[in-house]
């Protein structure tokens, strides 16, 4: 409103200025003679002089009316612009600028570079925070879980050793005697060997899921090699380098810890095969082991939580998983992964002859 009065003052003040201008060019220099009738002459009983106060104050109200409402029109549209700039995203291409003068057309198209800029220097600032962040948060997972394994296996599991040799003593005594072995002490000597099966299972999980510059044949190869020094089943593996991506390989490494860590759990198993191969454009990888088997549930399921991580995993590749199992037979888990053509097998770190 201010802004408005503002200006209606100055035009009708200049219109003033330039009437008595022309006046004076027309009747002279202003005198009590000269000036007389606009005074003298009336229109509807008010002087001439009064009527063109009245019409110069319209006129200069009008004016300001109008340059008030153009000013406010471009206020708006530039306040648009602006939060246009401010929300729009990065792949919205160019925004059509206000009609201003050239100027403040160029100013307007500065701002909106430079906020565009800073977006883009926020944005990737806040994903390398984010992916640094996540970085960190799985190097301490990581060594949480090393540290937890070396304590399992340097106390628990050397206790777990220990007691089971001491058992298995005991009932070698027993039997050299030919003594009957006590059913208690028997039990005793199956719960540790148990328990020693379930604390392998559980180092294999704490084991890190990654391969640290191998293929997925070496990683495999030296897992199972390291496992069949520690479990009393046999271990037979075949195994080629496929090419698959970091993350694929990955993902099927995490898949042999699931589901052997699965088999030294409930298969209660003397034989076990590994085979890792690529057929027809598919990389398969398959476990099978003569233990006791299980049965599924009456929707066709399976009720463990790590098989249902193997499908969930096999469904992220874009590949699929089987898992068949008779009681008393055994269990066969079958992933297959689409091979992913141009990927060049990484063979620097394999082991010569």
């Amino acid at each position: 409103m201010s802004g408005f009065i503002g200006r209606s003052f100055i035009l009708f003040s200049l219109l003033v200025a330039l009437l008595v201008s022309l006046l004076t060019y027309l009747l002279g220099w202003p005198s009590y003679e000269t000036w007389l009738p606009l005074w003298s002459i009336e229109e509807a009983n008010l002087p001439i002089a009064i009527w063109l106060a009245i019409l110069l104050l319209g006129v200069s109200m009008g004016v300001a009316i109008s340059i008030t409402q153009l000013a406010r029109k471009r206020e708006r549209a530039i306040d648009k612009y602006m939060q246009t700039v401010l929300t729009a995203d990065q792949q919205s291409g160019d925004i059509k600028v206000p009609m201003v003068s050239s100027k403040l057309k160029k100013s307007l198209s500065e701002v909106y570079m430079l906020i565009a800029t800073q977006k883009k220097s926020l944005l990737r600032m806040s994903d390398e925070r984010a992916e640094g962040e996540d970085k960190r948060i799985q190097e301490r997972i990581i060594q949480e879980r090393q540290r937890l394994a070396r304590e399992l296996h340097d106390s628990v599991s050397q206790q777990l050793f220990a007691a089971s040799m001491l058992l298995s003593a005991m009932t070698e005594q027993q039997e050299n005697d030919a003594e009957e072995i006590p059913k208690p002490l028997a039990q005793a000597e199956k719960i540790v060997q148990q328990a020693q099966l379930e604390m392998r299972a559980l180092l294999l999980h704490l084991r890190p899921a990654a391969l640290h510059n191998k293929t997925l044949a070496q990683g495999l190869e030296e897992l199972l090699c390291e496992l069949q020094q520690k479990v009393h089943f046999t271990i037979r593996f075949r195994l080629e380098d496929v090419s698959l991506s970091k993350g694929a390989e990955d993902h099927l490494f995490r898949i042999a810890q699931e589901t052997l860590s699965n088999t030294l759990r409930h298969a209660n198993a003397s034989e076990v095969d590994i085979l890792f191969v690529e057929r027809d454009g598919l990389a398969i990888f398959r476990v099978q082991d003569n233990g006791v088997g299980f049965m599924k549930d009456d929707d066709g399921t399976t009720g463990s939580y790590g098989l249902h991580h193997i499908q969930e995993r096999a469904i992220e590749m874009g590949g699929t998983s089987k898992i068949v199992s008779v009681p008393s037979q055994g269990t066969i888990i079958e992933v297959k992964v689409p091979v992913e053509k141009g990927v060049e097998v990484d063979d620097t770190n394999r082991p010569s002859g």
